[in-house]
């Protein structure tokens, strides 16, 4: 008789349950962003831009960096806590590059010189560089607080110093125009959730425009549901109101994801293939 990992098993479980949690949580937000601390104190300054985040149901997930030690390069952990979860030192924990895509946004309210440098050129190999270049690779927004001084809190710490030297200054603020070229907005930190909000509104409502004209647009001479594009994805199927005779007429060539498939069996739909319109 084969042993069962008792264990195993029941951690798998709980994740699968906390992950199921998590998913019926975020249907209910506007968004969510990610606030990326050098430290678990740096955040006390901003409870009431949390509370403005809240507010306007948008989430936000905390991630404290205590120094090098509490970071997972080289060990694919992370520690940190979050108002909404925790991203746990565990098996199930994401790597850096992977952190952007739960998210709408990224927001770092400071940097240093060396990040700063890395991300302008391009560079891995800490945690922040990691993730800028992940949501910058994923179309995602990204906030730094403007009112950086550029030194890592914990070096402020051990040498006593509030400000960079006139030459390092010069290049950090060089590094920063760098990375506002790269599509990265620094804004006052404590306007950053003012900032979050003005974006995640403007996102909503560009996907209200395309959803609108989605609708307004595919219904045929005929009253049949047309679609004119490549890939059919449950996106789609779910922003039609209304489905005329449970039909949807696809161009021959179109794709339909494995999930819309499934959805279309669900529902009951029926696709109807015509020719593509080349004129």
């Amino acid at each position: 008789m084969r042993r069962i990992d008792i264990r195993a098993m029941v951690e798998s479980v709980v994740h699968e349950v906390i992950q199921s949690m998590k998913t019926e949580r975020e249907k209910e937000l506007n968004g969510k962003v990610l606030f990326i601390f050098c430290d678990s104190s740096a955040n006390e300054p901003f409870a009431d831009q949390f509370i403005k985040l809240k507010n306007a149901k948008i989430g936000y997930d905390l991630l404290f960096l205590d120094g090098e030690t509490s970071s997972w390069l080289g060990m694919q952990r992370v520690e940190s806590s979050g108002s909404e979860r925790i991203i746990a030192a565990d098996e199930y924990s994401p790597a850096a590059i992977e952190l952007s895509k739960d998210y709408d946004g990224i927001i770092i309210p400071e940097i240093d010189l060396d990040n700063a440098a890395r991300v302008s050129i391009g560079m891995k190999g800490t945690i922040k560089a990691e993730v800028i270049f992940s949501a910058l690779m994923l179309k995602k927004f990204i906030l730094v607080g403007a009112d950086t001084p550029g030194i890592k809190r914990s070096d402020r710490r051990c040498l006593k110093e509030l400000t960079l030297p006139a030459p390092y200054r010069e290049r950090f603020e060089s590094y920063k125009k760098q990375m506002n070229e790269l599509g990265i907005d620094f804004k006052p930190q404590m306007e950053l959730a003012d900032s979050i909000i003005q974006k995640i509104g403007k996102k909503i409502e560009n996907k209200k425009t395309e959803m609108t004209s989605s609708k307004n647009n595919s219904i045929t001479e005929n009253n049949q549901l047309a679609f004119d594009k490549k890939l059919l994805t449950t996106d789609w199927i779910q922003a039609q109101s209304l489905i005329p005779n449970n039909t949807i007429v696809l161009p021959k060539g179109v794709i339909i994801s494995p999930l819309a498939k499934d959805l279309l069996k669900q529902r009951k739909i029926m696709v109807k293939w015509i020719e593509r319109d080349e004129g």
